[in-house]
């Protein structure tokens, strides 16, 4: 298996997982590292939030040891505010500061942040070096392709990511215009990589071991990250050591699948502080991509998202396979 140095760790070059706000949390990191994902990030962490003690903000910077190597990602617009969230972080030890200048969602881009950043490179530039100043770890940079298809700037931005410091850039190949519909520009990814001496990982697309190897052949990115591709599929990271490996790789059978939804339920719930008539409302849309690919896969999906306890999720995994085995 081949190997690549990121962030001054030797890592398998297969696929890490990407950050996603409001699904890849500690759970979900935690299952996806289990099936082969080589390191994972955070959900969006606002640096304002940190600077005005916001108890959710803090939250979303635990790690667990079982996570590692993993990241915590910044968002925000500010330089003062990033280097003080930057420097609060540190007590977390995460293994390197990701900052999010992709996010492409109304209410972070209207603040100036996620990938508003990248039509202010000056200020983009700003927030790297404030947070490079009060870090210990390494400092990284999440971004999209431009604004829209009339502001595509990567190549540059990227390139005054690296001037200011940055250390490694995740490429995300839509523009802020496209959201996560149309398909990922996988030559702007190569272009960015082509265009910088920092380690590059590609992102958009990849739904199968097939999709990573041919992202490594066509753009030359350093290490893959997979994103919705693995929602309800944590499996797709074994998969995809597989393909690289030429090795046998066996999908989960319809009962694995019922046993890892009902087991990332259980997780949700064991580490909520909330009561499970809440909890599990957290859990609804994992369980339902849980359901893709099978047997009345459209009717499922919809009675997930009508949990309201586990013994309901345990009664509607036994309906599945009973019409699964039918």
């Amino acid at each position: 298996m081949n190997t690549v140095e990121l962030l001054g760790k030797t890592l398998k070059k297969t696929a890490c997982l990407a950050p996603m706000a409001g699904t890849a949390d500690t759970v979900y990191r935690e299952l996806c590292v289990e099936q082969g994902a080589v390191m994972v990030t955070s959900e969006m962490i606002s640096a304002k939030g940190l600077c005005y003690n916001s108890k959710g903000s803090a939250e979303l910077c635990r790690i667990r040891e079982k996570e590692r190597p993993m990241g915590l990602q910044l968002f925000g617009s500010e330089p003062e505010c990033f280097a003080k969230a930057a420097a609060m972080v540190q007590k977390y030890e995460p293994d390197w500061i990701d900052l999010n200048m992709g996010c492409p969602v109304p209410k972070v881009v209207n603040t100036g942040a996620g990938s508003a950043l990248m039509r202010t490179p000056e200020l983009a530039m700003k927030c790297i070096q404030a947070v490079i100043r009060e870090s210990s770890v390494p400092v990284t940079v999440k971004m999209r392709t431009g604004w829209n298809a009339e502001e595509i700037n990567a190549v540059e931005f990227a390139q005054c990511c690296e001037s200011a410091g940055a250390a490694m850039l995740t490429v995300h190949g839509r523009t802020k215009a496209q959201l996560y519909s149309g398909q990922a520009d996988w030559e702007m990814i190569k272009q960015v990589k082509q265009a910088v001496n920092i380690p590059v990982i590609g992102n958009g697309d990849i739904r199968s071991g097939k999709d990573c190897q041919e992202m490594y052949d066509t753009t030359g990115v350093d290490l893959v990250a997979i994103g919705r591709g693995s929602y309800g599929n944590p499996w797709i990271f074994r998969e995809v050591q597989a393909y690289l490996e030429k090795t046998p790789y066996r999908p989960p059978t319809a009962e694995e699948r019922m046993e890892m939804l009902l087991r990332h339920i259980r997780m949700i719930l064991d580490r909520s502080e909330k009561p499970e008539t809440l909890a599990i409302r957290e859990a609804r849309k994992h369980a339902s991509w849980y359901m893709a690919g099978m047997k009345h896969a459209a009717k499922y999906r919809a009675l997930c998202y009508q949990l309201s306890s586990y013994a309901e999720a345990e009664e509607l995994t036994e309906k599945v396979l009973c019409e699964v085995h039918e």
